[in-house]
Formats: structure tokens, sequence, C-alpha cells
């Protein structure tokens, strides 16, 4: 028996791919996500998955360089979690001020305090919930 070649492809966590731009895009986003849910600096990295305090110092003033690809998906799962929270919320400060409140929903803790125990799986929980919630929009 002879073994066929086959060809390789790229390792997929079921998350379309996020381009180079579009990591600036959400660098940009994620730095005006932190000013308006109020997060102090160490919250920040640590939703970030740990990012230095000199690295996030540089993104806030405009300079955010290459992103590998679990920072990506961080950031893309803090605005799936806004953009959940404008969809539960008119009012975009109570979704703002919901990040700090404890939940029944989570043992008492706050959706902040689940997501800065920092995993990403973290933020998935809460961006899950949230879609479970009906904090999504409407499939077309």
């Amino acid at each position: 028996m002879q073994l066929q070649s086959v060809s390789s492809t790229p390792a997929s966590a079921g998350k379309p791919l996020i381009t180079d731009a579009e990591a600036g895009a959400l660098a940009r986003a994620t730095v005006n996500l932190a000013k308006v849910w109020e997060l102090a600096d160490a919250e920040a990295c640590a939703l970030l998955g740990g990012m230095s305090a000199r690295t996030w110092a540089r993104w806030k003033d405009g300079s955010h360089g290459r992103t590998d690809r679990d920072l990506r998906a961080r950031m893309a799962d803090l605005m799936g979690i806004h953009e959940g929270l404008r969809y539960l919320f008119k009012d975009p400060s109570r979704g703002y001020e919901w990040i700090r409140k404890p939940n029944a929903a989570f043992g008492g803790l706050s959706a902040l305090q689940i997501m800065l125990r920092g995993d990403i799986s973290d933020l998935a929980a809460i961006r899950d919930w949230l879609e479970a919630e009906g904090g999504s929009p409407p499939v077309a």
C-alpha cells in the first residue's frame, strides 16, 4: 500500500482568522473599551492575557505593534461582550456598570471578576452567557 500525500490545513479553533488590519482596529477599540469600562491599567493588562504595563502604555499612546492569535481572540471576545451588553441595555452606562456588579448567575462574582481570572475561556464564558441571555444581534 502506498501512502498518498495530503495537503496540510491551518489549525482552526472554529473562529475566523483576524487580519492585521482588523487586529489594529480591535486594539484601538480595546483601548476605548478600557476607558468606558473604567478599567485600571492592571485590569486591562490581565484581560489581555498578562500584557506588560509598558506595552499597554504604548497601546494607549496609539502604538499597537504585532498581536498574536491569543491576544486577537481575547480582543474579539471583549468586543463580543461589549456588543452583548449593548443589546441587553439600552443605556450604555448600565452595561458598563454591569460588568462590576455581583451577579447571582456567577455565584455572586461580577463578570469582571470572572474575566480577570486570566484564562481566555473566562472571557468566552461571559460572552457566551450574554449571547444566551439575548445579548447578541438577531441572526438573519
